[in-house]
């Protein structure tokens, strides 16, 4: 008897030991676990300027990406719309509008951070992804998710020529294919089409129109390393870095922008909703 008193004194304790650890996590992960939190610096990835920075659960995800302050919400109807001219799509560089927003875009390349598709899901971020087939290759499950969680899915070519100077046949081969390529990946025919390089000529415009596309859309600053060319004026449109094997991650890159964005008294819009 009383070696069974002992062995369920025992097992109780360890009992009440398993739910005592389970009411601190910080404490199960050891004294230098802790000591790791936040010390980074302001600029780290658990630094409070940093993407880590504070937790999902109180309530500000914003501080988790490393802002300061939520961003704003966008207008509820665009202030102006591209109109296509002489039956051929428009090319913008820049949106005019009175709106305080600027546009968010990216060109392949988000596969090689999966953290990006939390990030555009927690900020609700309105982004233009533009991509091309034999760049993202198996990579189409991730643009998927970025797709259901808000992001456009746009148009890249096929396999990412240099279109000015090529042939008719060539450059509508390479648009019109991809415009079949994404519509049977994620159901939907782009509107908006960006050329390799940014390269392109009247026969680039003349093929978008026949494969259906209603923009060709350029920037009008390169978020190189995250950090916009010059200061962000409204209608903006931004191209941030994606394919980069180096340097900061996309999900930083695109902090670096939300900051000068915010510290410009501006914030992010569709780009649909404006061409």
């Amino acid at each position: 008897m009383r070696a069974r008193a002992l062995v369920a004194g025992g097992l109780a304790a360890v009992l009440l030991t398993g739910c005592a650890q389970s009411v601190d996590p910080i404490e199960r992960l050891g004294k230098k676990a802790a000591q790791r939190v936040g010390s980074y610096g302001p600029d780290g990835p658990d630094g409070p300027d940093g993407p880590g920075g504070a937790s999902r659960a109180d309530g500000r995800p914003y501080r988790h990406w490393g802002l300061l302050a939520p961003l704003q919400a966008p207008p509820r109807a665009a202030a102006r719309a591209a109109v296509r001219r002489g039956g051929l799509p428009p090319v913008v560089r820049r949106v005019g509008t009175s709106d305080k927003v600027v546009f968010l875009t990216y060109d392949d390349g988000a596969e090689r951070d999966p953290r990006f598709v939390d990030m555009v899901r927690e900020l609700r971020l309105p982004v233009s992804m533009f991509l091309t087939d034999s760049v993202v290759g198996p990579g189409y499950g991730h643009f998927a998710r970025l797709q259901s969680v808000g992001a456009s899915i746009q148009n890249h070519t096929l396999d990412h020529p240099a279109l000015r100077g090529l042939p008719y046949t060539g450059q509508r081969a390479e648009i019109c294919g991809q415009q079949e390529k994404v519509r049977s990946r994620f159901g939907i025919r782009p509107r908006l089409f960006r050329p390799p390089y940014g390269t392109y000529d009247r026969t680039t415009l003349r093929a978008a129109a026949d494969c259906g596309l209603s923009a060709v859309v350029l920037w009008s600053v390169s978020g190189e390393g995250g950090a916009p060319q010059r200061p962000l004026r409204a209608g903006d449109i931004v191209s941030v870095a994606s394919g980069e094997a180096t340097g900061p991650t996309l999900t930083e890159r695109t902090t670096r922008v939300l900051r000068e964005i915010e510290r410009r008294g501006l914030t992010v819009g569709r780009l649909e909703d404006y061409l």
